[in-house]
């Protein structure tokens, strides 16, 4: 299982009349978490791009447990918890508040497209080495 946190504070424009952050913007958050989780890998969304390899959402799913206030600094922890299938990947993503409150948690669901063709294809070998050692029962 691999696992990456990252922290965002919650700015004034992100939220509602309550001091609620706004419910659209833990999809947002999650991004954040993912792009930054595969940037620890030692890889870039620019990079996968740059080798003909997009990754679209197809699918999230989120679960509101308690709102993320106005000034919270907010811990989004992304986890890939399962080996990508051939051309699926799921990011887990959970946000805590700093008294390690969980807020929210949810599943975003990615397919790997070909750039060029615009239809599935598999998981890239350089996405597949950096995983690996996260893995070990797909060494």
């Amino acid at each position: 299982m691999y696992v990456h946190t990252t922290q965002i504070r919650v700015r004034y424009g992100e939220t509602d009349q309550m001091g609620y952050m706004y419910y659209g913007y833990y999809a947002w958050y999650y991004e954040v978490g993912r792009v930054e989780a595969i940037r620890q890998l030692g890889l870039s969304y620019r990079e996968l791009e740059a080798q003909g390899i997009l990754m679209p959402v197809v699918e999230l799913h989120i679960q509101y447990l308690k709102p993320a206030l106005y000034d919270d600094l907010i811990t989004v922890k992304t986890l890939i918890k399962e080996w990508p299938s051939r051309s699926v990947i799921r990011f887990h993503s959970e946000l805590y508040n700093e008294q390690q409150e969980l807020l929210n948690k949810g599943v975003t669901t990615l397919v790997f497209v070909d750039a060029h063709t615009r239809k599935k294809t598999s998981m890239p070998d350089i996405l597949q080495e950096k995983l690996r050692p996260y893995f070990a029962e797909n060494a």
